[in-house]
C-alpha cells in the first residue's frame, strides 16, 4: 500500500513538471522521513532542480506544493527548511484500504497506477548446486534459503519463477568419492547399489571424501586414480560411469530430502553430464569461435588450450557484425582465463557458458527431460536426461536469470557474461545476475557443542571455517536435527500438555524459523558465524521473536473469543473512514499511526529486496513490525478496553499486523506456530 501510494504521487509531481516546467524526469527521488511527525514521504525533488531551473530549492519547492494539486490518498505536500517537501498521506483512507487488503494494481482509474510494473517473461533462478558427492553442509544451507526467499519474492511480486538446482556430476568431487569405493573400500558395483539404498548414504560419502583427500596426500602416484576416473566419467557408457552415475544420485535424492525439511523445492535438474553428452559444448564452441571471443594459444603457459580474456581486465569483446571478418585479439598471457585445456577437455566456465546459453534459448539444443522426485505435496521435480518423457514443462527461454553462487565465483560468473557479450547477447548478458554472498563459518561455541575438540586458538578466533575435504563442518541434517532438539526442550517445558506429536510439529517450526531467519538477517556480503543460541533466542532479531509476535496476536483474539483469521478477513468492514480518523489523526495518533504505516510497506520492501537482491531487508522490515507490535501489545489492553469503538479499531490493528507478519514470514519461508 505505502508503495502504491508512492507511485500515485511520483505520477501526478511527473505530470506537473512536464506541464510547468516542460521537464520530463525519469526518477523522482522519494525518502521516507526520520520521523512520522514529518509525514510519510519525503521529496528532495527542489534540490535536484535548482540548478535547472536556477532558483532557489525554497522557492522551487513552494511552487510544486502550490501548483501539483490535490491528489487522492494525501491530505497535503508542506515545504520544510531549505527546500525539502513533506507529504502526508490521508491516514484513514490508507488503513481502511489496508485493513480490507484491496489489490494495489486497479486500473479502473486513471489516478490509480499499477503498485508494481510486473515485467513480462519467465525468471529463472538457479541456486543450490550442491555437488552430489556427499551430505549438504550449512554452507550450502545459505545458498539454498536465500535462493528459496529470492523466488518466494519474485512470486510475491507476481512473476513466473522456474527454479533450478545445476548438478555437477562429473566433476572431480563426485570422482573422488568414486575413487574413494573403488580404490580404497574396493567395492563393487552392487555392494555400492546396496550401500545407496541404506538411510543417509550422503553421511557415508562425507566421511569417505575426507578419507579420499588423506590418501592422495600419501602417494602422489595415487591421484592418478582420479584422473582415470575423471576420463571415463566423461566419456560414460562404462562401469566406472555407472558407478558415479548410482552414487550421484543416490546423494542428490538425499539433497533434495534435507531441503524439503526447509520447504525449499527444485522444478528442474540440469545435469553436467548432458551439457557434455548432448553436445551442448560443442555447439556453444563453435559459437564462440566463430564470434572471436575464443582464441586459440599457440605459446607461453597456455600454448594449445582455447582462452579468453579474464574477466574484469578489459572491455568485452565487441560483437560480431554480419559481414566483418573476425580479428582475433591477442590477450597477454596474465590476463587468459583457460576455457579449453591443452589435453582438450572444457573447464567448468566453458560448460556453464553453453548452459547460459541454454537458459537463454540461444543454444538451439536441448535437455531430455524425466520425473525424478515428488514431494510430499505432488510437486514434481525433473531431472535432465539425454532422451527423456515426450510430455515435459518446457525449461530454459527465459527473460531473466538469477544465479546464486558465492563470491569467490565472481570472476567465473563475470566470464560469462562476457562470453554472452561477446557473442553478440548484450540484452541477455544485461539481464543475468549473479546473486553473490560470502560464506558460513561456525562460532567456536557452536563448533564445540557439535563435538569438534578446539585448540586454544580456535577457542579465541571470532568464527571457524568449515571444511568438506578435511571432514571438518557441519551436515544440514545435523544441524537441523540439533536446532529441533533444542526447540524442543523449550516446547516441551513450556506445554507439557501437548502431544508429543504437536510439540514435535511445532518445535520443527521454530527451528525451521530459526535457522531460515539467521541465514536471511545478514547482508549478503557479511561471513555468517553461526552460533545455536543466537538463533534460537526468542528476544531481539531472530525467527523465533518474529514468530512470537504472531503468537501474542493470535492469543488475544483466542482469549476474547474470536477467530483471528475470520477476523482478519473482515476487517475492512469493522470501522468507516471517520472512525479510522478518530483514533490515527494527529499527534495522538503518531504512535499506532507508525505500527499501521509499517505494516502497509511489505511490498514496498519486497520491491527493495528484489531491485538490490537483497532478501535481509525483509528480516529487517519483519523484525521491526514485530518490535512495533510488541511495544503497542503492552501499552494497549485491548480486551479490558471499555470503549468499544476503541476495542474494535485496536483488535482491527492486531488483525492487520498479525496478517502482514504471517505473510512476510512466508515469503521468508517461515510458518508460524500455534503456540511458543
Amino acid at each position: 500500500m505505502y508503495r502504491y501510494l508512492e507511485r500515485r504521487l511520483v505520477e501526478h509531481l511527473r505530470a506537473f513538471l512536464r506541464r510547468t516546467y516542460n521537464l520530463d524526469i525519469a526518477n523522482i527521488v522519494v525518502e521516507q522521513p526520520p520521523k512520522i511527525a514529518f509525514g510519510e514521504y519525503a521529496l528532495p525533488l527542489a534540490f535536484e532542480l535548482a540548478k535547472k531551473l536556477r532558483q532557489a530549492p525554497r522557492k522551487i519547492a513552494e511552487e510544486v506544493v502550490a501548483g501539483v494539486g490535490a491528489i487522492p490518498g494525501f491530505e497535503k505536500l508542506e515545504v520544510a527548511g531549505a527546500g525539502y517537501i513533506n507529504v502526508r498521506v490521508n491516514r484513514a483512507e490508507l488503513a481502511r484500504a489496508l485493513a480490507a487488503d484491496l489489490p494495489q494494481d486497479d486500473h479502473s482509474r486513471q489516478d490509480q497506477p499499477a503498485a508494481v510494473d510486473v515485467p513480462a517473461g519467465k525468471v529463472l533462478v538457479e541456486h543450490s548446486s550442491i555437488n552430489p558427492n556427499k551430505a549438504a553442509h550449512i554452507g550450502h544451507l545459505r545458498n539454498a534459503i536465500l535462493g528459496d526467499t529470492f523466488v518466494r519474492l519474485l512470486r510475491f511480486a507476481g512473476r513466473e519463477v522456474d527454479v533450478q538446482n545445476y548438478i555437477d556430476n562429473t566433476g572431480v568431487q563426485v570422482a573422488d568419492v568414486v575413487v574413494g569405493f573403488l580404490h580404497i573400500e574396493q567395492k563393487s558395483r552392487a555392494q555400492i547399489e546396496a550401500l545407496a539404498a541404506g538411510t543417509r548414504f550422503d553421511y557415508l560419502c562425507w566421511d569417505l571424501y575426507a578419507r579420499v583427500s588423506q590418501w592422495y596426500d600419501e602417494h602422489k602416484s595415487n591421484r592418478e586414480a582420479r584422473s582415470a576416473v575423471l576420463r571415463s566419467i566423461e566419456e560414460g557408457n562404462n562401469e566406472v560411469a555407472a558407478v558415479a552415475e548410482l552414487i550421484s544420485l543416490a546423494v542428490l535424492k538425499r539433497h533434495l530430502e534435507t531441503m524439503d525439511r526447509l520447504d525449499i523445492e527444485y522444478d528442474f535438474l540440469p545435469r553436467e553430464s548432458e551439457i557434455l553428452h548432448l553436445h551442448f559444448w560443442e555447439s556453444a564452441f563453435a559459437k564462440l569461435k566463430d564470434a572471436g571471443v575464443l582464441i586459440y594459444e599457440t605459446e607461453g603457459k597456455n600454448s594449445g588450450c582455447w582462452v579468453m580474456r579474464r574477466a574484469g581486465t578489459s572491455s568485452a569483446n565487441t560483437p560480431a557484425l554480419e559481414g566483418v571478418e573476425i580479428t582475433a585479439e591477442k590477450i597477454t598471457e596474465e590476463d587468459q582465463k583457460v576455457i579449453v585445456r591443452s589435453n582438450g577437455t572444457v573447464g567448468y566456465v566453458g560448460k556453464d557458458i553453453a548452459y547460459h546459453m541454454w537458459k537463454f534459448g540461444l543454444l538451439g539444443r536441448d535437455f531430455g527431460y524425466r520425473k525424478f522426485f515428488r514431494y510430499p505435496n505432488t510437486h514434481d521435480c525433473w531431472i535432465s536426461t539425454v532422451e527423456g518423457e515426450k510430455d515435459h514443462p518446457h525449461f530454459g527461454d527465459v527473460a531473466e536469470v538469477y544465479n546464486v553462487i558465492d563470491a569467490r565465483q565472481s570472476e567465473a560468473q563475470n566470464t560469462v557474461i562476457d562470453a554472452l557479450r561477446g557473442l553478440g547477447h548484450g540484452e541477455a548478458a544485461d539481464r543475468y545476475t549473479h546473486f553473490s554472498y560470502e560464506m558460513v563459518a561456525l562460532t567456536p561455541r557452536c563448533a564445540a557443542e557439535l563435538g569438534y575438540e578446539l585448540s586454544e586458538d580456535d577457542k579465541a578466533r571470532s568464527w571457524i571455517e568449515v571444511s568438506g575435504r578435511k571432514g571438518f563442518g557441519v551436515k544440514a541434517d545435523d544441524l537441523l536435527d540439533a536446532l529441533i532438539a533444542s526447540a524442543g526442550r523449550e516446547v516441551d517445558g513450556r506445554h507439557p500438555e501437548l502431544s508429543a506429536t504437536e510439540r514435535g510439529r511445532i518445535a520443527t517450526q521454530i527451528a525451521v524459523g530459526a535457522l531460515r531467519y539467521f541465514m536471511l538477517k545478514y547482508t549478503k556480503p557479511s561471513v555468517i558465524a553461526f552460533d545455536f543460541k543466537e538463533a534460537l533466542s526468542f528476544e531481539g532479531d531472530t525467527g523465533p521473536y518474529a514468530q512470537y509476535a504472531v503468537v501474542r496476536a493470535s492469543n488475544i483474539f483466542r482469549k476474547g473469543g474470536l477467530d483471528a483469521d475470520a477476523f482478519g478477513e473482515d476487517a475492512g468492514n469493522k470501522l468507516s473512514a471517520e472512525d479510522f480518523s478518530r483514533f490515527l489523526d494527529g499527534e495522538s495518533g503518531n504512535d499506532i499511526w507508525e505500527l499501521w504505516l509499517a505494516a502497509a510497506k511489505t511490498s514496498y520492501v519486497v520491491g527493495q529486496c528484489i531491485a538490490t537482491t537483497e532478501p535481509a531487508y525483509l528480516a529487517k522490515h519483519a523484525f521491526q513490525l514485530a518490535q512495533l507490535f510488541n511495544t503497542f501489545y503492552h501499552r494497549y489492553p485491548i480486551l479490558s478496553e471499555a470503549d468499544e469503538g476503541r476495542k474494535k479499531f485496536l483488535l482491527t490493528t492486531a488483525a492487520v499486523v498479525r496478517r502482514e507478519l504471517i505473510r512476510i514470514l512466508r515469503t521468508m519461508g517461515i510458518g508460524v506456530p500455534s503456540v511458543m
